[in-house]
């Protein structure tokens, strides 16, 4: 079982940073996708973007130049860096990760979700 640690969410206000970190754990042999999903009050789901395991990255439009993916030091951890915060930025912000476990099953992994709350 692959289980997802996700910090660093908060109130921040309108121009502000943010950084979350999300930690996967388990028999994990590698991880294929790490990427981030968010939920603003009232709507669905939302991809934010992600990075492969060739550290290639992918952005929503909303996010890109002012969102940064990458991978930990630390392995199956990645991070996520949100600056110049908006209101609409507000969500509850979840990590994904899918990969193989070492008994070559493959995984697709949730965190909790972290509250990022930015005000005006």
């Amino acid at each position: 079982q692959v289980r997802l640690v996700e910090s660093g969410g908060g109130l921040v206000h309108t121009g502000g940073s943010l950084r979350l970190s999300c930690a996967a754990s388990g028999s994990i042999d590698r991880t294929y996708i790490m990427g981030w999903y968010r939920r603003p009050p009232g709507k669905e789901r939302e991809i934010v973007g992600y990075i492969t395991d060739r550290n290639s990255t992918n952005y929503a439009d909303s996010v890109r130049g002012r969102f940064t993916i990458s991978r930990g030091d630390a392995a199956n951890t990645v991070y996520l860096q949100m600056s110049n915060l908006q209101p609409e930025d507000t969500a509850l912000y979840q990590c994904n990760v899918r990969g193989r476990t070492v008994t070559q099953d493959n995984f697709d992994s949730w965190s909790q979700g972290t509250q990022v709350t930015v005000s005006s």
